[in-house]
């Protein structure tokens, strides 16, 4: 688990450290008019929610800082996916999480392992996002297991052979 959540991490890093100069900000409407760079705050800021809540075992991913600046420096961005890197390895343990739902908050137990399966998982699916966006402004290479569940790659080399 901690063996991919790394893999995508350092694979994220390099996509976005490859963008062209201008794209990384730029609101693109086939995404809705959010940028990558919106798309990626998102995913890192779940992951700091999940690291920093580790300790007092309480998560809350709604009340998130929102911070603009990963989003428009894809520098800052990329040294916030360092320190997730860093700091995502941990022994499992209980940890409660909060959910706002309307009106009420929704607590739920959960585990910090599966808690860091569903930030992998929310990290393919809006790298799946991402792809599109870096594919609209650009033309360039991008692996083609960004964006991809491993489950999904390890099934279709199976449907390969």
């Amino acid at each position: 688990m901690f063996k991919s959540s790394l893999k995508t991490l350092e694979q994220f890093k390099n996509v976005l450290s490859e963008l062209p100069a201008g794209c990384y900000s730029q609101s693109c409407q086939i995404l809705s008019n959010a940028s990558i760079g919106q798309h990626t705050r998102h995913i890192i800021e779940l992951y700091l929610c999940l690291i920093n809540g580790y300790e007092v075992a309480d998560v809350s991913y709604d009340k998130r800082e929102r911070n603009t600046k990963i989003e428009e420096d894809v520098d800052f961005a990329l040294e916030q996916l360092t320190y997730i890197q860093m700091n995502l390895t941990k022994p499992d343990k209980a940890i409660k999480v909060s959910y706002e739902l309307g009106d009420e908050e929704t607590c739920l137990d959960s585990n910090y392992f599966r808690e860091v399966m569903y930030n992998l998982e929310h990290t393919i699916h809006h790298q799946a996002l991402i792809k599109i966006g870096v594919r609209h402004f650009s033309t360039q290479e991008i692996p083609e297991s960004f964006g991809v569940a491993p489950s999904t790659i390890e099934y279709r080399k199976a449907c390969a052979q």
